[in-house]
């Protein structure tokens, strides 16, 4: 039995009306995301960063050469708003892990460009974080990944079209 194991079975006790079946899904993800996130976390921090700005420093590193993207695509890519990507932005430039760039296509506009010290760290981070989420995952078999990632898609997916 897991934590949301006895929860659910209090709730059978206490409310045996209710079908709490999607409460044990969501209970389980949501226990897992604090987890991966904290471990994951743990992985960034000893590199200097957080999650945030790893985010920011992956999101640029996998969008290709000449590894650079506007702030618009920044915040489309990494869900967040247009102040909280300023704001990291801001922070990258101050450690010198991203440079800010005319661009070519707006004038009124730039483009976040990694540095070298910035393409450098990512990728040794990016070593050490693919190795914390194979740890994390390690307990699933091949199929058993193939079958979540399947659930996974799906449910998100249904929910993005809400």
């Amino acid at each position: 039995m897991d934590h949301v194991d006895k929860i659910i079975k209090q709730w059978h006790q206490e409310r045996p009306d209710l079908d709490v079946e999607p409460m044990e899904v969501i209970g389980r993800i949501l226990q897992l995301s604090q987890f991966f996130l904290h471990e994951m976390n743990k992985t960034f921090s000893v590199h200097g960063l957080n999650g945030a700005k790893f985010d920011v420093l992956a999101t640029i590193r996998r969008s290709g050469a000449p590894y650079g993207l506007s702030p618009g695509d920044l915040m489309t890519r990494t869900m967040v708003t247009s102040g909280t990507i300023t704001n990291r932005i801001d922070q990258l430039v101050k450690a010198d892990l991203v440079k800010r760039t005319s661009n070519p296509q707006d004038a009124r506009g730039f483009i976040v460009s990694l540095t070298n010290k910035g393409h450098v760290l990512i990728d040794r981070i990016l070593n050490d974080h693919v190795k914390t989420q194979a740890q994390l995952t390690a307990v699933l078999t091949k199929e058993d990944k193939e079958s979540l990632n399947s659930i996974l898609r799906k449910l998100l997916i249904n929910l993005r079209s809400l």
